[in-house]
Parts: structure tokens; C-alpha cells; sequence
């Protein structure tokens, strides 16, 4: 688990000057600023590039955490974006299409490089790879595992849907699998998984649907374009006031059991085992997060 909350992260255009005011008012937990996909046409890019440096050397994103979205290394721009951006106030990358932990092996040895030339300390900028192809679903544990930088892996389902040549059904049958996946393979490396867009950002009903199964499997926060999203977002991946008196419960009932001598304590009749009292101390973490947070907005 990092030391900053990552339920929410928001996809913002950073060539457009007033999608960019508008950022500065939000409460989602990351911003994304967005060099790829929204920025075109190409000369767009300097301008995003440009307009990124201009904010944070104005110290209009003081105190946030900043994780651009660059172009991949087949796009002849990664090099443009990584240099001009390894900027104080930036906490580390997004790095989209990776298909193997190659890519993000290469990606990490240039910021290494970067970091060298620009005498920052080596480690500094952490990575988020975008997890949007079959065969990235399918090296999923590889991208994990390829750099200590990586922090979290999103999950990217419409260019996904597009490269299996498959059906965005919705009931959202077809991402199901992929999502259980992407879920799994991080948290086998201690790594964070965050869920896919919603991309029907007018449908709260259908996204609050997509929330609750985004919980059940694994998912620590969400991609979100729209700020309307955000309060059942962070709703949704924030523990709940029965989660946190639980899991107060088990620690406190934890620790007599040890202090009597007692393998595991019981509650209501049931056994309190390991597996119980780590999932409460992980449910406490993020609320004592979720408080900090709070405390520095």
C-alpha cells in the first residue's frame, strides 16, 4: 500500500487551458494529466507539455499527486514527455499500451537516465502502467513485477475490447474476466489494482453497479473522466463505518486473546484468524488515509 490514496484518478486533457482551471477544484485523489490519447492533433502535445511545466511551476497543483499519461514508446514522443517532465511536483508516470514487462523495463531505465542527468534521486518517479491489450492481460504479472517503480496498474477496457476484437456488452460480461485478472496479478506483487472507466459517465445507477462488483473483485480505486463520479467513487473505496468498528473490534479482541494466551479470539461465535486480522489493519490504513486526506484538503 503507498502512502497516498488511490481511489480515485481522474483523466484530465492537458493542452486545454480550462479543463485544467477546472482540475485545480477537485477532490479526486490523482490526477492524470493527460499527454496521449485526448491530446491531438499532434501539435497539440508541446502544447500540453508546455502548459503542465507553466501549472506546476505556478504551484497551482501544490500538494497533489500528479501522474501524467505520456505516449508510448512506439509514438516517437515518450522522450519529448519524459524529459520536459521530470519536474518537481510530479510524482510519477501513467505509461500506456505496455504489452510485457519489457516495456516497462525500458521505461524505467530511461527515467533512470533522466534522473541521472538531471541529478535527481535515482527511484524517484514512480509508474502506473495502463494495462489495455490481450496480450498486457496476459503478462499482467510480468509488467508487476518489471520495476520496483511500479506502484499500480490500471486497467484500460476500451482499447482492451477493441485489440481482443471482442464486444463491450452491458452487462459487462466480456471485461469480467480480464478485470479479475488484472485484479489478481497485482495483488500477487503488492501492487495496487485500480478498475477501469466508466464510460457512461451519466449513468450513475449502472456506474454504482460497476463499483460494487469492482469491490468484490479486488479493485483499490477507479479511472474517472468526468468529477460527477467522484463522490460514489470515493464512497465505494473508502471503508465504511461497520468496516472500520469491525475491524477495531478484531485488533482489540486480537490483542487480549494474545495476552491470554489464546491462539485466535472469537466474536459473535466466530474465529478470528490471521487472515481477519491483516484484511482490518489494511481497512484501518486506508481510513487513517482517507483522514489525512481530509485533514490536507
Amino acid at each position: 500500500m503507498t502512502d497516498y490514496l488511490m481511489r480515485s484518478l481522474m483523466f484530465v486533457p492537458a493542452h486545454n487551458h480550462k479543463l485544467m482551471d477546472s482540475a485545480m477544484k477537485v477532490d479526486a485523489d490523482i490526477l492524470l494529466f493527460d499527454i496521449e490519447d485526448s491530446v491531438q492533433p499532434l501539435s497539440n502535445k508541446q502544447v500540453a507539455r508546455d502548459m503542465v511545466i507553466k501549472y506546476m511551476q505556478e504551484g497551482k497543483f501544490e500538494g497533489r499527486i500528479i501522474f501524467p499519461r505520456i505516449n508510448d514508446r512506439e509514438s516517437g514522443q515518450l522522450l519529448k514527455d519524459v524529459v520536459a517532465l521530470t519536474i518537481p511536483g510530479i510524482t510519477g508516470f501513467m505509461y500506456p499500451k505496455a504489452k510485457r514487462g519489457e516495456d516497462i523495463y525500458f521505461f524505467d531505465k530511461l527515467l533512470e537516465t533522466i534522473e541521472y542527468e538531471k541529478g535527481i534521486p535515482v527511484g524517484t518517479f514512480k509508474i502506473i502502467p495502463l494495462i489495455e491489450t490481450a496480450s498486457a492481460v496476459m503478462n499482467v504479472q510480468e509488467i508487476c513485477t518489471a520495476s520496483k517503480r511500479v506502484v499500480a496498474i490500471a486497467y484500460g477496457s476500451e482499447d482492451f475490447i477493441t485489440d481482443l476484437e471482442g464486444i463491450h456488452d452491458e452487462e459487462h460480461i466480456s471485461l469480467f474476466t480480464p478485470r479479475a485478472m488484472v485484479a489478481m496479478g497485482a495483488r500477487a506483487h503488492n501492487v495496487i489494482p485500480i478498475d477501469t472507466v466508466h464510460v457512461r459517465v451519466k449513468d450513475l445507477e449502472d456506474l454504482e453497479k460497476n463499483l460494487v462488483l469492482s469491490r468484490k473483485l479486488g479493485f483499490e480505486g477507479m479511472l474517472v473522466l468526468n468529477p460527477m463520479e467522484l463522490p460514489l467513487v470515493h464512497q465505494y473505496y473508502s471503508p465504511s463505518e461497520e468496516e472500520i468498528n469491525h475491524s477495531k473490534e478484531i485488533l482489540h479482541s486480537d490483542e487480549i486473546a494474545r495476552k491470554e494466551g489464546h491462539g485466535v479470539a472469537i466474536i459473535n461465535g466466530k474465529f478470528i484468524g490471521p487472515p481477519f486480522v491483516a484484511k482490518a489493519k489494511k481497512i484501518l490504513k486506508k481510513h487513517e488515509l482517507n483522514i489525512k486526506n481530509r485533514k490536507h484538503e
